[in-house]
């Protein structure tokens, strides 16, 4: 019997002994994730100068708290571009400055969400290394970018990644300490883009062999589970370790111990879109068994990826995963955007000061236009937005070439199409009014803080600029009879940079001659047909100066013969500035396309398909070759060009 009862009380003692972290456990994670909000603080549209309820940290703050009330446990992350976008961001950066000690207006919405952790994205490198420093020291939480390093190529520039420790709740009502590591990536091709920033201060490394080489590093410092958080598109299942890829997201999901993929960049969703990707799964939210987010733009949605972990005496895994996103507005029957949540009051007041006097500063005239501008057709026809842009870079390059070796050489000017639709959305174009013109329609016609940059090409250079601009049309059968699509969404309208000073045709019956990452995939392919300077035929070997910005100069875009190495003159000035200038000095301009450039006739009656604004349908009667065919998708209406 005294045996017995000495078992017995053993058996009670190991009972109660057991800590809670040997016992099965099971606890549900949700990560929330923002990404893209390029300046959108608040829902409002500084290039129209009204309230725009599809975008805005102020109405995403809601839906956090939502996401957040409905779980125990969770974490805030955003994956980057956050300080340049907007009005609001130029202000910030470029009139008002930011001083030791202020606090950026993002990272002011983003510490009274209390934030976990935020990537460094691209654009956060525009404005410049001290710009970027003094902002985040704003935040109060930590920035990542893991393959950003000083030039020696070991010390890292900015915090790699941060093991985040945190109280969860189990299902059981039991407390574990769970640490979540989390990792940060920024694209590499910020050494192109933005070269005159960063060239010789840091240096950067390929993110799939960054974060090959960090998790287990994190692993070992005591990390239960490994977020990979990527200012990255998901791209695709071709991208390898060490290919300094744009968009490595999808390949991230195939690190060994990695148990979530936070993704954005390419200003798409998931899941959503990319249902085609092998190994996505878009009911679950997953790409190869991991639960990957990519929540639009602007804050047009909110990702939430929840983790089922368990735990036993082996440590913390993921039983079941899964994420989607959640967007701050929908259609309704009459394709109308309709909010589905109000904004946050303590975002929208802790914002105001500085809205209010960013709407101060973009309502300023300095000049006046002749005729109206708007960017409706820009993809299918010369379009006067990206007229001017080019006239007033002609006026800067000349000047700035005097005095110089080039001065005596012949200017070209590439501009393209920032706010045409696509991804944007059917508000997305630029619509400046005849009249006074103010900075706030300077930032709708030149959209990003690029610099002026000038490249020395040859006639045959232009030839292949042109043809990878070309890739910005579907190929369309002449024998056909029926409208037939015309433009190529995946490319970006930003790529599609059309040169003044030349006159030429694009053939769009031909395949196209470069992929969207331009590579040569049809050599014997010519859609740029009649290809002409000063009315001859263009002299392969006679070089020219083209004006461009720094984006394109540097290689963004991928485009043939531009890779930095050709450029001539790096400007300070931003292209926008330029633009600002030249319509003060003019006073009065006069933005019509010069038609340059049209589609080639093809001998039969094609009509050519293509979706923009339904604002657009009013500007009919000044464009005789263009009509409405009905209405589009997601609020678009489609127009033909019709080529006899």
């Amino acid at each position: 019997m005294q045996l017995h009862s000495s078992l017995s009380l053993l058996l009670v003692l190991s009972v109660l002994g057991t800590p809670a972290w040997s016992q099965d456990a099971r606890v549900r994670l949700r990560l929330l994730q923002t990404t893209d909000l390029h300046t959108s603080a608040l829902n409002y549209d500084y290039y129209r100068d009204a309230v725009d309820d599809t975008l805005g940290l102020s109405k995403v703050a809601t839906l956090i708290r939502q996401a957040r009330a409905e779980a125990r446990n969770h974490l805030l992350i955003d994956t980057g571009d956050l300080l340049q976008g907007n009005p609001l961001g130029d202000y910030i950066a470029r009139v008002k400055g930011l001083r030791e000690g202020q606090v950026h207006a993002m990272h002011t919405a983003m510490n009274l969400l209390a934030y976990d952790a935020a990537v460094v994205g691209n654009h956060e490198f525009n404005f410049g290394l001290p710009f970027l420093d003094t902002a985040l020291k704003g935040a109060k939480f930590p920035s990542l970018a893991a393959n950003v390093y000083l030039p020696d190529g070991k010390t890292h520039r900015f915090t790699p990644y941060v093991i985040l420790e945190r109280r969860v709740t189990d299902e059981a009502g039991r407390e574990h300490v769970l640490k979540v590591g989390v990792i940060g990536f920024t694209p590499p091709q910020i050494m192109q883009w933005d070269k005159g920033h960063l060239e010789g201060r840091v240096m950067t490394k390929d993110i799939v062999a960054t974060a090959e080489a960090l998790v287990p590093e994190v692993r070992a410092k005591g990390a239960d589970i490994v977020v990979l958080a990527g200012h990255t598109g998901l791209g695709t299942d071709q991208v390898k370790s060490g290919e300094m890829a744009e968009n490595a997201g999808w390949a991230l999901t195939k690190v060994p111990g990695v148990n979530a993929v936070l993704t954005g960049h390419q200003h798409l969703t998931f899941p959503g879109q990319f249902r085609d990707l092998a190994g996505a799964d878009p009911e679950k939210g997953t790409v190869n068994g991991v639960a990957v987010s990519m929540p639009g733009f602007w804050g047009s949605h909110l990702g939430v990826l929840d983790l089922d972990l368990v735990r036993n005496d082996k440590g913390w895994s993921v039983a079941q995963s899964t994420a989607a996103i959640r967007p701050i507005y929908r259609f309704d029957q009459n394709r109308r955007r309709v909010p589905t949540v109000d904004n946050a009051p303590d975002i929208v007041a802790a914002v105001t000061p500085i809205h209010e006097e960013t709407l101060r500063y973009i309502r300023a005239p300095f000049g006046k236009l002749a005729a109206p501008i708007y960017s409706y057709f820009a993809l299918v026809q010369d379009d006067p937005a990206i007229q001017i842009v080019s006239e007033a870079q002609l006026w800067y390059a000349k000047r700035a070439l005097q005095g110089t070796p080039h001065a005596a050489l012949p200017v070209l000017s590439a501009a393209a199409p920032f706010k045409a639709g696509g991804r944007g959305g059917a508000e997305y174009y630029t619509d400046v009014p005849q009249g006074d013109i103010a900075i706030k329609n300077a930032s709708d016609l030149y959209l990003y803080p690029n610099t002026v940059q000038m490249v020395k090409v040859n006639g045959a250079g232009v030839q292949e600029w042109l043809e990878m601009s070309a890739g910005q049309f579907k190929q369309v059968d002449p024998s056909r009879t029926e409208p037939q699509d015309v433009v190529e969404n995946s490319f970006p309208t930003f790529n599609f940079d059309v040169i003044d000073g030349v006159t030429y045709e694009i053939d769009v019956t031909q395949p196209r001659r470069y992929d969207n990452d331009g590579k040569l995939v049809n050599p014997n392919a010519r859609r740029i047909k009649g290809l002409s300077f000063q009315g001859k035929p263009i002299d392969p070997q006679q070089e020219f100066v083209v004006v461009t910005n720094n984006y394109r100069a540097s290689g963004g875009g991928r485009f043939p013969g531009l890779d930095g190495k050709n450029v001539i003159l790096q400007s300070p000035d931003e292209n926008r500035q330029a633009l600002i200038d030249y319509i003060t000095e003019m006073k009065t301009v006069n933005p019509s396309a010069d038609k340059n450039w049209k589609f080639a006739r093809v001998g039969k009656p094609v009509t050519l398909q293509f979706e923009s604004s339904p604002r657009a349908e009013a500007l009919l009667g000044v464009n005789p070759a263009l009509s409405k065919l009905g209405d589009g998708q997601n609020g678009f209406v489609r127009y033909g060009l019709k080529l006899d």
